[in-house]
């Protein structure tokens, strides 16, 4: 991999950052390897605020390797699911998505997800598996990933660990539907870092955040397990992306955050 501006080289993972179509440029000035916009977001832009998103990215050095928020208005769960609608969606967003670079697209996306009451958890997690299952044949056409997000209670009532997110991929058994690990709801949630090692077959994305105010990270002492989760990146041969999704600004954080990331995983 060639060397980028404030990071390391050589390096396995590749560090980008979550953000609004609007930011893209400070994420190359700033020297990220890759931008995390919302695919729910570039879905609903308009035709030609599409094609000019477009052309700013083709043209820089870098791409929207992953996109998360893939689902914003349609539910997977519940006693009102279209899923040809969904499908349908899918089918024109990941398009888009493809066509900035994606690999991978994350579904986190509580309300399409969230169990109602008095619904039945039992259906409830059967829908996410006929969804996953149809999204993953969408994706394979499209040459991108489906990736499972853990997301803490206070988001979600479903899939709220990576153990959670690990079974479902094991039921579901596409190989276009696989799982993160975000750093903040796993910390949250109290789950042990350990399931880096457990799901490492099937974690093909990190996100991270401070998870003291979900802040940009920018010192080994802002969390105590910071160094037992980076020494698991780095033992189990991690070499996909890791994005920053939290509160900073390019301005005023982004140097100090890379330099975090830089000596984290050396």
């Amino acid at each position: 991999m060639a060397a980028v501006q404030g990071l390391a080289a050589p390096a396995r993972v590749k560090v980008g950052v979550c953000g609004s179509p609007d930011n893209f440029e400070k994420a190359v000035a700033a020297g990220f390897e890759y931008y995390e916009p919302s695919a729910a977001v570039v879905s609903g832009l308009g035709e030609a605020q599409y094609a000019a998103f477009r052309d700013r990215v083709l043209s820089s050095k870098i791409r929207c390797e992953c996109f998360n928020g893939l689902i914003r208005t349609d539910k997977v769960v519940g006693p009102e699911v279209d899923l040809a609608r969904v499908s349908e969606y899918l089918e024109r967003t990941l398009s888009r998505c493809k066509e900035l670079g994606a690999t991978i697209a994350v579904w986190g996306s509580a309300s399409s997800r969230n169990v109602p009451d008095g619904f039945s958890r039992d259906q409830a997690w059967s829908q996410i598996k006929i969804f996953l299952g149809q999204a993953g044949e969408i994706a394979r056409r499209k040459g991108i990933v489906i990736a499972i997000e853990p997301l803490r209670k206070q988001e979600s009532n479903i899939i709220n660990t990576g153990a959670e997110a690990l079974r479902l991929v094991n039921e579901v058994h596409h190989p276009q539907v696989q799982m993160i690990i975000d750093y903040y709801h796993m910390r949250v949630e109290n789950e042990d870092p350990e399931i880096l090692k457990t799901a490492r077959e099937h974690i093909v994305h990190l996100h991270f955040a401070n998870p003291n105010g979900r802040k940009w990270p920018k010192s080994e002492a802002e969390d105590p397990v910071y160094g037992r989760f980076f020494e698991l990146v780095k033992s189990t041969g991690f070499a996909g992306g890791l994005s920053i999704e939290g509160s900073g600004t390019f301005e005023a954080d982004a140097e100090a955050s890379l330099a975090f990331f830089r000596k984290e995983l050396s």
